[in-house]
This record gives C-alpha cells, sequence and structure tokens, in this order.
C-alpha cells in the first residue's frame, strides 16, 4: 500500500516534469495544457463548493475569487515561461515543491508519530518537517547549481515554499474533508483529480515568487 502510494507520487512528477519540459520546448503545448488544467481545476472546485452547501452567495463569491486566481495563475505561468531566466526559476520552484510532497510522504511513512492536523488524519508531523527539510534541501542545491553561490537564505526559501506548498495542501484537504470526499475528481485514474495533484503548487510557486523576490 505505501509503495503504491510512493510509485504513483513519482509517477505523477515525473509526467509532471515531462509535461513542463515539453511545454518549454514547443510553447504552444502550454496555452492548451493551461486551459485544459484551468477548466477541469475550476469544474472541480466548484463541486467542492456546491457539495459543502455553504450560503449561496459565499459560493457565488469563493468561485468567482477561485476563477480570477486560477485565470492570473494561467498568466502568470506563460509570462513566465516566455523569459529565460524566469524560466529557471519556475522549474527549480516545481522541483521544490515535488521535493515537498515526495519528501514528506516518505518521512511520513518511515517515522510516523503524532499527526499534524485533525483536517487531514494522514499526515503528521514527521511528514511535515520532512517536506520542510526536502524542499530546503533540493532549492538550495538547484540554485547552487544554477549561481555557484550558496546561501543560508536559500534553505529559507525553500523551507517557505514547502510550509505554502502544505498550507495549499491542507486547504483542499479541509474543504474535500466537510463533504467527505477522497479525490476532488477522477481526471486522472488513480490518482483522483486535478486539484489532488496540484494544490500544494496552486500556493507553493506564486509564493516561492514573491519571497524570492522580497528576500533576494
Amino acid at each position: 500500500m505505501i509503495y503504491n502510494s510512493l510509485r504513483k507520487r513519482i509517477y505523477t512528477s515525473i509526467l509532471l516534469l515531462l509535461l513542463v519540459y515539453l511545454i518549454f520546448k514547443f510553447s504552444f503545448i502550454l496555452i492548451y495544457t493551461l486551459i485544459v488544467l484551468g477548466t477541469i481545476s475550476c469544474i472541480e472546485f466548484f463541486n467542492l463548493i456546491q457539495k459543502n452547501k455553504w450560503d449561496r452567495f459565499i459560493s457565488l463569491l469563493v468561485n468567482c475569487l477561485f476563477a480570477i486566481y486560477i485565470l492570473i495563475y494561467c498568466i502568470f505561468f506563460f509570462y513566465f515561461t516566455a523569459l529565460i531566466h524566469l524560466k529557471i526559476i519556475l522549474i527549480v520552484l516545481l522541483l521544490s515543491c515535488v521535493a515537498s510532497d515526495i519528501g514528506g510522504f516518505v518521512f511520513g511513512k518511515i517515522f510516523k508519530g503524532p499527526k499534524l492536523t485533525k483536517i487531514s488524519p494522514k499526515k503528521t508531523i514527521s511528514g511535515s518537517i520532512g517536506s520542510l527539510i526536502c524542499s530546503g534541501v533540493i532549492f538550495s542545491i538547484l540554485i547552487f547549481y544554477f549561481t555557484k553561490n550558496f546561501e543560508f537564505t536559500y534553505l529559507l526559501i525553500g523551507i517557505l515554499i514547502s510550509f505554502a506548498c502544505q498550507l495549499g495542501d491542507l486547504l483542499f484537504s479541509y474543504l474535500k474533508r466537510r463533504v467527505r470526499f477522497k479525490d476532488t475528481g477522477n481526471f486522472l485514474p488513480g490518482h483522483g483529480g486535478v486539484l489532488d495533484r496540484i494544490d500544494g503548487t496552486l500556493i507553493g510557486i506564486p509564493f516561492g515568487f514573491l519571497i524570492m523576490g522580497l528576500i533576494l
């Protein structure tokens, strides 16, 4: 069971990185990818909000805000892939988010220990710490590889990126738990919905750009 879950995460990460490579190699793929993933993400999110049975006005407001956020996110992604130096930063942030996800899963399964929160019962404190460590280390290594320079600030940024990824993960876990959903959808057979795979990066990547702009 553990190995199956880990294998799914690794396969998803490989496919995601392969897709990013193809996007960077053939820019026209990016437009179609963003449209498809953005649309599916919104549909999955709208379904979650509908099932939560909030006040109609609140539901409409939250849905609109999410749709606007996804639109800005897609524009932001498209713009940054057009500039080579920002494209490299995007790859670094994406790999840091992947490291946070896989690192948290592995650490959590190996060390187990107390649960992190009732929102997501499978998440442990050890897993959360593992996410922070792996993201910080991978971010530092990648920045050193591209700049040939190392500062402890890089480790801190990687840790903060992981923190943002975990917040995004917990946010969607909270929404799913309220309506007793295991996944946000079934677009990816055996993996769940699109939001199940990108929930952390939706927060982690924009936050990473922001924090890098403020600190570096």
